[in-house]
């Protein structure tokens, strides 16, 4: 059997950082570099190659965590009616938004600014497709866009830790019922 190329034991490397310095944000440890480079199975200068320095790290970890939840959308509804795909979509928000933070916090604010500002195209383009499709079976109101939806979910940001596993799901659930098509939104009238 032939060994892989350098440039698939790299790809892998990099993959498997990835994965590590993710899983130390999400299970809320310390961002330590040398203890992320030990769970992917490198070595330090393996991880430093592909990252610098740790800002790169958590950039990284940001984009792809992005990249991810962009490509759940039409995956998700690939395989669910747009209500429940939506449904879905948001529970993958609520971890992502959970590990938004903990970058942002980490990073200067003119590098998140900037991570920031590249991820709201293709998140809102996410959310277009899902609202579209629940236009379109009639699940989802008319009078909604995706800007409406990331003003909505913005409030994530302002959860305290020690209430995300209580409230983060079950904001994004009522979040979701709003959105909701109800008696073909006949008499619906704006707040004044």
């Amino acid at each position: 059997m032939t060994p892989p190329s350098r440039r698939a034991d790299a790809a892998e490397n990099r993959a498997r950082i990835l994965v590590a310095a993710r899983s130390a944000l999400a299970s809320s440890e310390e961002f330590k570099l040398n203890a992320i480079a030990k769970q992917a199975g490198v070595g330090q200068g393996t991880l430093y190659r592909h990252f610098p320095t740790r800002e790169d790290l958590l950039a990284a970890v940001y984009r792809r965590d992005v990249e991810e939840l962009v490509t759940a959308a039409s995956v998700l509804l690939a395989e669910n009616e747009p209500v429940t795909a939506l449904a879905l979509w948001f529970d993958r928000v609520a971890d992502y938004a959970r590990i938004k933070r903990w970058v942002f916090t980490a990073l200067e604010v003119g590098v998140w600014q900037d991570l920031s500002a590249h991820s709201r195209g293709p998140i809102g383009d996410a959310v277009t497709v899902l609202l579209d499709a629940g236009k379109a079976d009639g699940t989802i109101r008319t009078d909604v866009d995706a800007r409406d939806v990331i003003l909505l979910i913005g409030y994530l940001t302002r959860l305290d830790d020690s209430e995300w596993s209580t409230r983060a799901r079950h904001l994004l659930t009522v979040v979701l019922d709003g959105l909701r098509r109800v008696d073909g939104d006949v008499g619906r009238l704006p707040l004044r």
